[in-house]
């Protein structure tokens, strides 16, 4: 996968309590593959924790405050999921412009586990295929998402996984939906 994405840059959208595999491993890929990758957050601290399956994790550095970016000068957004990462973006007005900015353009997201709630949030999943952790269907179903119980599912740019255990093929997938994405302005 080495050079896919040479020249692209991809926008990683977390707050506190991100699921940390679901955002290192992925963000690893997109830099195999060539890609510039921003951490960017509407939190105000500098850096921010993860969260590490069934305890805190890491802190990661944040590249980006939102109000700084955007989404215009990024070619995709890659959401990691986490319970707590989702449920406080898509309360924020200005995370779910940003995201929505990404659907209404076409441009490619990348959205695991529980990320689908922030997605939930663009109206923009009426008719979509989309996959998710198990306990996100009803959500999704009622924002007229079709969900599905796959590992990896991809629907006009937007590529959705369930679990860390789906992480291999979600970023096949999502590296190979970035790739052939239209360069950002």
């Amino acid at each position: 996968m080495a050079n896919k994405l040479e020249g692209k840059k991809i926008a990683i959208l977390v707050e506190e309590g991100f699921e940390q595999e679901e955002l290192t491993k992925p963000m690893q890929a997109l830099q195999d593959a060539g890609a510039e990758a921003h951490i960017i957050s509407p939190n105000k601290n500098s850096e921010i924790k993860a969260w590490n399956h069934t305890d805190w994790g890491d802190k990661f550095k944040v590249d980006k405050k939102l109000t700084d970016v955007k989404a215009d000068n990024y070619d995709g957004l890659l959401l990691p999921g986490g319970v707590m990462n989702p449920d406080k973006l898509r309360i924020n007005k200005d995370a779910v412009n940003f995201v929505n900015t990404f659907m209404e353009s076409g441009k490619p997201v990348a959205a695991i586990c529980h990320a689908p709630w922030t997605l939930i949030e663009t109206g923009k999943l009426k008719g979509r295929k989309v996959t998710s952790y198990h306990t996100l269907q009803t959500d999704l179903k009622n924002a007229g998402a079709n969900w599905v119980d796959e590992e990896v599912v991809e629907d006009q740019g937007l590529v959705t996984s369930r679990k860390p255990d789906d992480i291999p093929a979600f970023n096949k997938k999502m590296i190979e939906t970035f790739a052939s994405a239209k360069p950002a302005k």
